[in-house]
């Protein structure tokens, strides 16, 4: 079962879609993990964040690899071997969540400004484009740079790319927008 998670974690953080979390209340363990693998977070200032495992006599098996990728090693160490609880501001100067709003209204117009951002781009070029971006992290540049230049090449050809082109030439928005 711990195994079945450490995968749910990699579907979620390799969904073509963009995936938001709103993180309110106690966010643990395999919660916190889950905030790792969004591609925006937003917080509110009182969520509590942590990584209590070691001091239940565990360890964060399959959330650690998330937790170091998005928060860097030093931290993930810090946080991981003193079981610290932190708050959403505190969570916030430390990269792992992007938004913090003090309360539920101003949580919830974040989330819709968020949402118009994200509809506003192609979702073919988004899930290309997070896929270059975590792709960023395990491959060599040069073979980067020339699977980049070849999903650009199709991408400017391809249907969304053509839209996105005519919507600026004639100053308009384009399809997936309106």
């Amino acid at each position: 079962m711990n195994r079945a998670f450490g995968a749910l974690l990699q579907e979620v953080q390799h969904a073509p879609q963009v995936v938001i979390t709103v993180l309110q209340g106690a966010v643990l363990g395999g919660g916190l993990g889950l905030a790792c693998v969004s591609d925006v977070a937003l917080a509110d200032h009182q969520a509590q964040f942590g990584l209590p495992e070691t001091s239940l006599g565990l360890l964060p098996a399959q959330i650690a690899p998330f937790v170091v990728q998005r928060i860097g090693l030093t931290q993930a160490r810090r946080l991981a071997l003193t079981a610290a609880r932190f708050d959403g501001t505190h969570a916030r100067r430390m990269g792992l969540v992007h938004f913090v709003e003090h309360d539920a209204q101003a949580l919830a117009e974040r989330l819709d400004e968020v949402l118009a951002h994200v509809l506003c781009c192609a979702p073919g070029a988004n899930a290309l484009t997070k896929k270059l971006l975590l792709a960023s992290a395990g491959q060599t540049c040069d073979s980067l740079l020339d699977q980049a230049a070849e999903w650009f090449s199709e991408a400017v050809t391809g249907a969304e790319g053509i839209e996105g082109t005519m919507a600026f030439v004639q100053k308009r928005k384009p399809g997936w927008a309106s």
